[in-house]
């Protein structure tokens, strides 16, 4: 029976074999027909695994915001013709704040068999090592643009931290990561932990929690441009 692979990739720069399983380098080597948000870095990845893969007979198809959501379904026509389709996530795990969600529910409604690859979740990841609760969390994905807006969000989050003990992991485009930080030390409470986990399983690996207090006073890192992960506790 063909299959819908759901294929991680790396969350960081090195070696590839140090954060994935054995089992990528065959999926990806025997698979003709690809869904990726991106062809270009999708191509250099499946090069550092194999680079004797030959790229000119794969297919792609690209999943991303431009998109047209009725072209999803076409993407998944090679399992019917019996062929063996690969989503390959631009970094971490498929379908986790990752638009791949949307091609393996109609894979679900076709009656598709669905095998998700073991890979890195900077989500669980930054979890882990937080310190914090990891018995009742929640992803918040991208937190409100505008600063009062994102402030008041800030605030409810706090909220849900006191009522019900849950860990509360957002993410920010790199650009507007230190804002969002000036953001949090300064409409937070005090107590409040907060982590910072930039470039996980990177050698440049950043990973502290701290209260808003111990941070104002410890001074917060640079990271403009960097991909980091942000929990409240």
């Amino acid at each position: 029976m063909a299959t819908l692979y759901l294929v991680p990739n790396v969350l960081a720069e090195g070696d590839w074999q140090t954060v994935l399983p054995a089992r990528v380098e065959p999926i990806l080597s025997n698979t003709k027909y690809f869904i990726v948000e991106n062809i270009r870095t999708a191509r250099r990845f499946m090069k550092q695994v194999n680079r004797e893969i030959n790229i000119d007979e794969c297919t792609f198809f690209e999943i991303n915001k431009r998109t047209n959501a009725a072209d999803l379904p076409r993407f998944l026509k090679p399992i019917k013709d019996g062929h063996d389709v690969a989503v390959l996530s631009e970094a971490g795990c498929p379908g986790v704040a990752d638009p791949g969600a949307d091609v393996v529910k109609i894979a679900h409604q076709k009656g598709i068999k669905v095998v998700p690859i073991v890979g890195p979740s900077s989500i669980l990841l930054a979890l882990m090592a937080s310190g914090m609760n990891g018995q009742n969390f929640a992803f918040k994905g991208y937190l409100p643009v505008k600063p009062q807006e994102r402030v008041k969000e800030l605030q409810a989050l706090e909220k849900t931290i006191r009522n019900n003990r849950q860990t509360q992991i957002f993410i920010e485009t790199p650009y507007r990561n230190n804002q969002l930080v000036s953001d949090v030390l300064k409409s937070c409470s005090p107590s409040t932990l907060f982590c910072i986990a930039a470039n996980i399983t990177g050698e440049d690996e950043y990973i502290q929690t701290k209260s808003v207090q111990e941070w104002k006073k410890a001074g917060a890192p640079d990271l403009h441009k960097q991909p980091v992960i942000f929990l409240l506790g």
